[in-house]
């Protein structure tokens, strides 16, 4: 995909999306229940669509509310929904939608006060607090709903659950919540209970809390905040006008951090943000173009740090080099947290997408650390987490989490904060940047070359994906290598990757169809040269054209 022209330059008022179009989109156009561009659709990270296109309206998100309770009545969730929210435009809306449906069925709701916004690893945290003394028969459990579409373009809307164990759903509590919300649009909301906001809003079953006061203060519980205080880090953030805007002076003043917050704006269309590489406006942390904003600050802090609109992903910029590799980092966290939480037991996994750098693999036999390799989403982490059995579980896609210092749950879903936050530990407790690290971390094991490349994807196309095999793909080698394993499961739990990886002793190409947006994703990573990677990119394309091309359905 060609760098757009614009890509890292300020949006201009011809980017900006019509706000008061797109809302009057949400509650006036109604989606065509037969057309599979419109149903509800679960993909790694909840529902996502547009109003304009007519995949992401109220009446999906009154359908899907109320699968949701459904769910929770037919697994006997009985406790309170902690309820998120980030700042896209769509997400204030279907806040309210949700609301509507889940007071209407009598659910108790706690959401921030003043409806303010709430972020990813806030509710999970929240819901792993709220159930980690309810066991056995008759507990009483929590579960969360978080409004968002992620890093996504200003059009966008999202909405995702998190059941009791406070990360993502599991695939098969997904698919449940999402025939049942196309069964309601089938039948024109039948059996959807709902409530007017202006009354649902005066019942006691809407209650509005601090939900980051509790947060902040158990940050201390997973970060050497005491470190980063004494070594007097200076922190610059952008929230890229996302949902944890007002958590970072909190955090400030609580552990006496030295902390400035470069960018404060909030703006439904986020007109204050550079193009991302293809010239749309996204809130991607892990992209170089949409965090030029945060980079030209980048030698006035000894670390600067961004986050997408709902604080699961993150994003580390160093003086002088710049915005870190998602992998690069990924690898640097590890190998520090390996070596610096000696409450972890030494039984404990490190999880990884199979479609992240082999560096972390090597990072983990150094340190004599089993490696669990899954498909790409965080819900294969979850399990893991929660039980403690998994000390870290990271994606390339510049989203992790890991336990705290004491070696139990924090939480079960990406938390953006706490990764920034190590990147502060990180140059506190080493004097050294995580970029630093990284050039350690080659030093010693050798430098890799990774890349990512994203093209368009139509349905017909998306579902050739999960015919891909090593029979179909047709191959011995690839980039001038013998092909040593051809997956269509992940190593680490014998799960599906929804695409395939193709591996040599000397690289790696995997490719899987995007769960959030209409494209298809390539990656690889070669062990030899920039060189040698372009080799292995080029017959990966080759060779997945032409096998795509002969699959028929």
């Amino acid at each position: 995909m060609a760098i757009h022209d614009r890509a890292g330059k300020q949006a201009q008022q011809g980017d900006l999306v019509n706000i008061p179009k797109l809302m009057s989109h949400y509650y006036r156009l109604l989606p065509d229940a037969s057309d599979p561009a419109q149903k509800v659709s679960f993909g790694t990270s909840g529902h996502r669509g547009c109003a304009f296109h007519r995949s992401f309206n109220e009446q999906h998100i009154l359908a899907i509310a109320q699968a949701v309770v459904d769910w929770r009545a037919q697994a006997d969730i009985t406790g309170p929904l902690y309820l998120g929210i980030d700042t896209h435009a769509l997400s204030q809306a279907a806040y309210l939608s949700v609301i509507e449906v889940l007071i209407a069925n009598k659910v108790q709701v706690l959401a921030q006060r003043d409806d303010a916004y709430t972020p990813t690893p806030v509710v999970s945290q929240a819901i792993v607090a709220a159930n980690r003394h309810q066991t056995g028969e008759g507990a009483v459990l929590s579960d969360g709903i978080i409004i968002t579409p992620s890093h996504n373009p200003p059009q966008d809307g999202g909405i995702k659950y998190n059941p009791p164990h406070g990360g993502p759903a599991e695939g098969d509590i997904t698919s449940w919540i999402e025939t049942r919300a196309n069964h309601y649009l089938a039948h024109g909301l039948d059996g959807v209970r709902r409530v007017n906001y202006g009354i649902a809003s005066g019942l006691s079953l809407l209650s509005h809390v601090d939900l980051i006061a509790p947060y902040v203060e158990s940050l201390a519980e997973v970060i050497d905040m005491a470190a980063i205080a004494k070594a007097g880090v200076r922190i610059g953030v952008d929230p890229l006008g996302g949902s944890g805007i007002h958590y970072w002076r909190p955090i400030a003043e609580h552990y006496g951090l030295d902390i400035t917050v470069v960018n404060e704006a909030i703006d439904p269309t986020f007109g204050f943000m550079p193009l991302d590489k293809d010239g749309k406006i996204r809130m991607d942390c892990s992209s170089p173009y949409a965090m030029a904003g945060l980079l030209v600050h980048k030698d006035k802090f000894d670390i600067c740090v961004g986050n997408d609109p709902d604080y699961d992903r993150h994003g580390i910029v160093c003086p002088g080099s710049g915005l870190m590799d998602p992998n690069h980092y990924l690898a640097v966290a590890i190998d520090y947290l390996l070596g610096h939480r000696p409450q972890w037991a030494k039984t404990l996994s490190v999880g990884k997408t199979l479609v992240s750098s082999a560096l972390i693999d090597k990072v983990c036999t150094a340190h004599g650390v089993p490696l669990m390799e899954v498909p790409v989403g965080f819900k294969w982490f979850v399990d893991g987490l929660a039980d403690g059995s998994v000390c870290f579980g990271g994606e390339e896609s510049a989203g992790a989490a890991f336990l705290k210092l004491d070696g139990s749950t924090w939480c079960t879903d990406k938390d953006g904060f706490i990764l920034a936050l190590l990147a502060a530990e990180i140059l506190a407790v080493t004097g050294k940047t995580p970029a630093e690290r990284y050039e350690e971390l080659v030093a010693e094991h050798g430098r890799s070359f990774y890349k990512r490349i994203d093209s368009p994807l139509n349905p017909k196309m998306k579902a050739k994906f999960g015919a891909l095999n090593a029979e179909t793909l047709g191959a011995s080698s690839v980039a001038g290598d013998t092909i040593t394993a051809v997956l269509t499961k992940a190593p680490g739990n014998g799960a599906a990757i929804g695409g395939i990886k193709v591996c040599t002793d000397k690289g790696w190409f995997a490719a899987r169809p995007s769960g959030t947006e209409p494209l298809f994703k390539l990656y690889a990573e070669s062990f030899v040269s920039d060189a040698h990677l372009g080799e292995l990119i080029s017959d990966a394309q080759n060779l997945l054209g032409t096998a795509l091309k002969a699959i028929k359905l």
